[in-house]
């Protein structure tokens, strides 16, 4: 299963916890097929067959193809030079 780092829940819960977010929403990741690439997008809720992962609070929602893709990874977040929240995919520690 996907391993959430502490600077990635934090980045998401900061996210979702603005007013205008509907309570129980969480960040969305999605194969997209035509570009070969996995999406993030802010989602009010899972969609159908979305595996869910709650890292303290932070939840994710995951398609059936990017839950296989990031089975074995780690999402990490840190702020970026122009003060924007950039998440990274990267191995997961043995």
């Amino acid at each position: 299963m996907l391993a959430v780092t502490e600077n990635a829940a934090a980045a998401i819960r900061d996210i979702t916890d603005q007013q205008s977010v509907p309570d129980g929403a969480g960040l969305r990741i999605a194969t997209d097929q035509e570009a070969g690439a996995l999406t993030l997008s802010l989602a009010a809720s899972p969609a159908a067959g979305d595996q869910v992962v709650d890292a303290s609070g932070a939840l994710l929602f995951l398609d059936a193809g990017a839950a296989e893709i990031l089975a074995d990874k780690a999402l990490d977040a840190a702020v970026g030079n122009e003060g924007a929240v950039e998440f990274a995919v990267a191995e997961q520690p043995k």
